[in-house]
């Protein structure tokens, strides 16, 4: 029996094929083969019972600065008044910028969430997605199971520069154009929508681990099965 799996954070790629969690959105990433992993953490999506209409026109982020993208944000939107965002990690860096931990659900009164990606993908931008406040995001360089390759700028999250100066603009431009951020909204919760099916997740599941097993020589499978597997 051989297997291998590629746990944790991944942003590189794999000799062989590999099941992870995460990978590269790149031509090269072929061997790296998208598994249901950490799921608690990143397939959690809370229900948002405030309105749109009812939230504060802020950007809102928490998290941990580590990474040199999240402190140049912090560095250029922290002392801004359309931003409220927080270093919640380590006290060991980033002390400037410290603020205390908060629930998922306390985020929900706002707006505007950022979601910044960090070693790879950002855990937060599904259950963001989900929400009904409007996501705030740079165009994602990783995806896991939850397709980020597929998402759509500007039409499932707002897209922001990756040098972000473009995020002013887009915060005054969406507090002046609500019904355009809830079509945002509303495409963002039909995308995240496909993966809320407990059973289905768990076949599909099943059905990649049996194709990959196939392919790699460990098992055999019916006419029926290879025709699933679109072999």
């Amino acid at each position: 029996f051989c297997m291998y799996a590629g746990f944790g954070d991944v942003n590189y790629y794999f000799n062989a094929p590999t099941i992870t969690k995460s990978r590269p959105i790149s031509a090269s990433n072929a061997n790296s083969i998208l598994f249901k992993l950490d799921k608690n953490r990143h397939f959690y999506f809370p229900r948002d019972s405030v309105r749109f209409e009812d939230k504060r026109d802020i950007l809102f982020w928490r998290g941990g600065v580590y990474q040199s993208n999240r402190a140049e944000f912090f560095t250029r939107f922290f002392p801004h008044p359309l931003c409220d965002i927080g270093h919640t990690g380590s006290k060991h860096c980033s002390q400037q910028w410290a603020k205390p931990k908060i629930s998922v659900s306390a985020h929900f009164p706002y707006k505007f969430l950022l979601s910044l990606e960090g070693n790879d993908v950002a855990s937060n931008l599904k259950w963001i997605m989900h929400s009904n406040s409007l996501c705030f995001s740079t165009k994602p360089k990783f995806e896991t199971w939850f397709m980020e390759g597929l998402l759509k700028a500007d039409y499932h999250f707002v897209c922001i520069r990756d040098d972000f100066s473009d995020v002013e603009e887009k915060i005054e431009f969406f507090t002046r154009h609500p019904n355009d951020a809830k079509e945002i909204i509303h495409n963002a919760q039909e995308f995240c929508a496909q993966f809320l099916d407990s059973t289905m997740e768990d076949l599909l599941c099943f059905l990649v681990l049996r194709k990959y097993f196939y392919l790699s020589g460990q098992m055999h499978a019916r006419k029926q099965e290879l025709e699933l597997f679109g072999i």
